[in-house]
């Protein structure tokens, strides 16, 4: 009977132990919270001041043609083509995105999606498998799409209109 009445204490005891430790551990990720929540709502007026400044001269100083937010123009289907190479030709597929800026440059974009598709696919059948079986050679051919792309935009449009050609899918067979 007294080994049964020490056991009864002894579980007592250590239920204690454990409702404390949890106590204290929810004590402590109470006030983190609290802490964590205070600091990150609030910023010094100094902060923001300062970032308002440089967001304005960072928009002051960019190119018109940069002007508005990035916007991306899919092109509603892949290329696919054939390139030579030096034991056989290959059959290349490239899935292309357009950068511009701004609504009404995709909208621009948009409306010439056949003088673009046309002018890629020229582009594109100028290369060779050995050509784009490297990344230099496929930067370069992505360096001459936009090149050739302006150009033929700046032609009919009177601007640029397009920033960057995106390869965002390429497969060589």
């Amino acid at each position: 009977m007294a080994e049964e009445t020490d056991l009864e204490i002894e579980e007592a005891g250590g239920n204690k132990k454990k409702i404390i430790i949890a106590a204290a551990v929810a004590v402590v990720l109470v006030v983190v919270g609290v802490l964590f929540l205070s600091s990150s709502d609030e910023a010094p007026v100094e902060t923001l001041a300062e970032e308002e400044t440089a967001t304005e001269a960072l928009q002051s100083t960019s190119a018109s043609a940069k002007t508005g937010s990035a916007l991306y123009v899919a092109m509603p289907r892949p290329f696919v083509f054939n390139v030579p190479g030096a034991s056989r030709d290959r059959i290349v597929q490239i899935k292309v995105q357009l950068l511009v800026r701004g609504d009404i440059n995709e909208e621009i974009a948009k409306k010439h999606i056949p003088l673009i598709e046309g002018t890629l696919l020229s582009v594109f059948s100028t290369t060779t498998a050995d050509e784009l079986s490297t990344s230099a050679g496929k930067e370069t051919l992505r360096l001459s799409a936009v090149d050739k792309v302006q150009a033929a935009m700046e032609g009919v449009e009177g601007s640029k209109v397009i920033e960057r050609v995106l390869f965002t899918g390429f497969v060589m067979q």
